[in-house]
């Protein structure tokens, strides 16, 4: 009963940092989306990283969701000795742990779908919303200068788009900053895409992410082992 013990209370105190750790990226998530300028304008320094490819104020609402749903059950099903929650917590954690796996893979082998899938969902903003939103051309523009890249692609994601017909150049950054960054001058600089360059940057520091993610696996894996054993004990 001792072990049993210590392992429910260690249970307990892991799932309330991982629900208080939900809720505060749901509350920020929240906050991107209702105010995003004064969160860019606190956070513009860190803000080239790869989450700024896609909604960033989305993704941690969904993050912060699933690791408040995921910190709730595991906590409170610890707490009252619940199997039913456990079993809830149990599953949940699997079905994570299953999707990321699928991610990477999908992400490792089939590089071009997930260029594609991206392009699809990013090109269309790109031509609809930069220059018009300024929070999303504020997150592009940092994103682009600090990684030197230009759009998802390169700056033919820009053709057509509501900026290049209203001043008749590309951004900036697709002509290295020089001024005026016309279609030849785009041409010329050769600046690549955004995603090119994110995935070069996961290549060089492949260690880390691949630690990262073992990582985060390890302590899905010794999650769903914990819980199982609580259950089987209750």
């Amino acid at each position: 009963m001792g072990c049993f013990t210590f392992i429910k209370v260690m249970m307990v105190l892991f799932n309330l940092v991982i629900f208080l750790s939900g809720g505060t990226l749901l509350g920020v998530g929240i906050w991107v989306t209702v105010d995003g300028q004064s969160f860019l304008d606190i956070f513009g320094a860190i803000s080239s990283s790869i989450l700024q490819v896609v909604n960033v104020s989305y993704f941690l609402i969904v993050i912060g969701a699933i690791l408040l749903v995921i910190g709730f059950l595991g906590c409170y099903g610890a707490q009252k000795e619940s199997k039913c929650l456990l079993m809830m917590f149990f599953t949940v954690v699997l079905i994570v742990f299953i999707a990321e796996v699928a991610a990477a893979v999908v992400a490792l082998v089939y590089t071009s779908v997930v260029r594609t899938l991206l392009t699809a969902v990013v090109t269309p903003l790109l031509k609809d919303k930069y220059g018009v939103d300024m929070s999303f051309t504020h997150i592009w523009n940092v994103t682009m200068t600090e990684v030197k890249c230009c759009g998802l692609n390169n700056y033919t994601d820009f053709n057509d788009s509501l900026w290049y017909k209203d001043h008749g150049t590309y951004p900036e950054p697709c002509c290295n900053n020089t001024q005026p960054c016309t279609y030849m001058a785009a041409a010329e600089s050769k600046v690549t895409g955004c995603f090119n360059q994110i995935l070069e940057e996961i290549r060089t520091h492949a260690g880390v992410v691949g630690g990262v993610a073992a990582g985060i696996a390890a302590l899905e894996i010794a999650a769903m082992v914990v819980a199982m054993y609580l259950y089987c004990h209750l």
